[in-house]
């Protein structure tokens, strides 16, 4: 079949599109310090004839990078164009056209510091990543990474890291995707860009860590102690840049806003009806003039360090984990009977307390034993409560709990009013099975015939379930991804939390969300994939050593609950592109608009991953001050 047969989709509204292909070469992997080096675009209409196709290699005026990899030495690319030389001309293949590209977040951001470096707008209105368009589709791979999706689409790759081939290889895999994504009916992950986390608005830099615990309070007329956190406002007769620079020398933390957490704020005027002095007064902070902090900054005591990760004896004399203690106290919800006639696994209320479920790693003969080894099962229809017991049971019976329909699921579930399900005419068409409820309580073995999906090596696990992360290269960073069924009503924004030993954050900048999408060291990043997915992504190799803890939550931007949502599927990922080291389908109750998904936390000398899926029936508002952010 030509590309252009295979791409014509103009008979399809949710499809039909013009589309700008797009790979880059680039000289590092950070978009605000970083430069393009090479460029590939191909333009194709709605019915997938090619209307345009440029390449160039581009002189980025600094060094060029891992040239093991890219191939590009400063030599070749010292006779190309500049980027700002040829941005006339990428932008008007990119205009108008919806920007496709394998990661695209990524091609995107380099993008848009290119444009915003040569003073010009980028032409972009929306974008969408193949990635996430297969994260959708699930198909029967081992990654998502370009090979191993050119490889099962049957797409020849002759030059991998050339934009030029990438693109062209993209190309293929985009047909063969848009092609699954139409019999399937997935809707397609389109994100409108500039996203709210506008890449040209880059991170502040790096603040320096506090290596001290905060001891609390300045006691009126008692010293100052290392680890205290300290913010100013208002004019000061000591520059601001060296009162903030002799504060970080005497081991204090310096805040950019004021919360119940802070320790002093200093203020020449108490008075000024600021939004730091009057959040000061409100919370009780002590507040004490610029003279009386330089008296008390001659003779600051000592503070309590930060705890020391490394072992001292091996790692199974680590002390236990603990609970962390949440922010805020939660709303109670009361548990859900299961409708299951046997072996009964009742829907725990959300907001229970969640104890550590280990999940040791199985071999695939130990999971094919259970049950549901290697069934995905999509529930329908039924109460919110009859749902989430049903996908527990699925999870319980060793199998995992779909939330979309793709190409991984193998059997569907029917409660009363599933039948009425916009899916349900795609499912009779792809042939799937469809089950009562009861089948659930006394299921068949696993047939033969069903391919081992998502790796053998995924851990499903059940709300609580806790593992151990293995050590990753040194370039490495987990990917917690976040996903759920396509909303009309309202949007759903995850964010993070980077917590120290107290369960606060260091500083504003640790807590990551869709105005500020990455923290001030660039340890966490918020991508967004689509409307229906997002991802927090870790470096724990960046994360400063106060560091014990990154909660990720979602919140609904509107009246909706997570009731009306109905469940989320989380993801741990050693990459954007690996197979998941774990996943978990996490159901709140009826009445929660924020809910708890996930965390990585210290356990001794090493990080582990816990699902929680805890809900509160209180906004975003209330967790990000219980956690110690302000908010204006």
């Amino acid at each position: 079949m030509s590309l252009a047969a295979a791409l014509d989709v103009s008979h399809l509204p949710d499809y039909a599109y013009d589309w700008a292909l797009v790979d880059v070469e680039t000289s590092g992997l950070i978009a605000r310090r970083d430069r393009i080096l090479s460029i590939a675009v191909l333009t194709f209409g709605p019915d997938g004839t090619q209307s345009g196709e440029y390449s160039t290699l581009l002189n980025p005026g600094c060094d060029p990078g891992p040239v093991h990899i890219h191939g590009l030495t400063a030599e070749r690319l010292s006779g190309a164009p500049t980027f700002e030389q040829v941005a006339g001309r990428i932008g008007a293949l990119l205009q108008d056209r919806v920007m496709v590209a394998h990661n695209a977040q990524f091609d995107y951001d380099f993008l848009a510091h290119e444009f915003a470096r040569a003073r010009l707008y980028l032409p972009v209105t929306q974008r969408l990543c193949t990635l996430a368009l297969n994260r959708r589709v699930e198909p029967p791979t081992a990654d998502l990474s370009l090979a191993s999706l050119a490889a099962h689409y049957g797409v020849p790759q002759t030059s991998a890291h050339d934009a030029l081939d990438d693109t062209r290889v993209l190309a293929g895999i985009f047909r063969s995707s848009l092609s699954e994504a139409a019999r399937l009916d997935v809707p397609l992950p389109l994100v409108p860009c500039p996203p709210r986390q506008d890449p040209q608005f880059a991170p502040n830099p790096p603040k320096t860590p506090c290596a001290y615990r905060n001891p609390g309070r300045l006691t009126p007329g008692g010293p100052l102690v290392q680890g205290m956190k300290i913010a100013i406002t208002g004019e000061t007769a000591t520059s601001r840049a060296e009162l903030v620079a002799r504060s970080v020398a005497a081991g204090l933390n310096v805040m950019s806003s004021v919360s119940r957490h802070t320790s002093a704020l200093v203020t020449n005027d108490a008075a000024s009806g600021s939004a730091k002095a009057r959040r000061a007064i409100a919370e009780g902070v002590t507040v004490i003039d610029e003279h009386t902090f330089l008296k008390l900054l001659g003779d600051v005591r000592s503070g309590t360090p930060h705890e020391n990760h490394t072992p001292k004896k091996s790692p199974e004399a680590a002390a236990p984990a603990t609970r962390p203690t949440l922010p805020t106290t939660p709303t109670p919800s009361p548990a859900a009977p299961t409708p299951f006639p046997t072996t009964p696994t009742p829907f725990p209320a959300a907001t229970a307390a969640v104890a550590d479920v280990p999940a040791p790693r199985q071999s695939e003969s130990k999971r094919s034993a259970r049950p549901f080894g290697r069934r995905r099962v999509l529930v329908l229809g039924g109460t919110h409560e009859e749902a989430s017991a049903a996908r527990a049971r699925v999870v319980e019976l060793g199998g995992a709990a779909a939330i979309n329909l793709s190409a991984s699921v193998t059997d569907v579930v029917l409660f009363p009013g599933g039948e009425l399900d916009r899916r349900m005419p795609r499912i009779a068409a792809l042939g799937l099975p469809v089950h009562a409820h009861g089948w659930l309580g006394a299921p068949t073995s696993e047939p033969a015939d069903v391919p081992a999906l998502d790796g053998a090596m995924t851990d499903v696990l059940p709300r609580g379930g806790v593992i151990d992360l293995p050590t990753l290269p040194a370039a490495g960073q987990w990917h917690v991804g976040a996903s759920w069924a396509q909303q009309t009503h309202c949007e759903i924004d995850v964010v993070s939390f980077v917590l120290d030993e107290d369960e606060q954050v260091s500083c504003d900048g640790d807590f990551v969300f869709y105005g500020a999408p990455e923290s001030p060291d660039g340890a966490i990043r918020l991508l967004c994939d689509g409307p229906t997915e997002q991802t927090i992504a870790i470096d724990l190799a960046a994360l400063p050593p106060s560091a014990h803890r990154i909660a990720i939550a979602a919140a609904i931007d509107g009246a909706a609950t997570f009731g009306d949502i109905g469940a989320v599927r989380m993801t741990l990922a050693p990459g954007v592109d690996a197979p998941a080291t774990a996943q978990a389908t996490l159901d709140a109750a009826t009445s929660e608009r924020t809910l708890l998904l996930a965390e990585i936390y210290r356990r001794g000398p090493r990080w582990r991953f816990r699902a929680v899926g805890q809900g509160y029936d209180h906004g975003l508002e209330t967790l990000v001050r219980g956690y110690g952010v302000d908010v204006e």
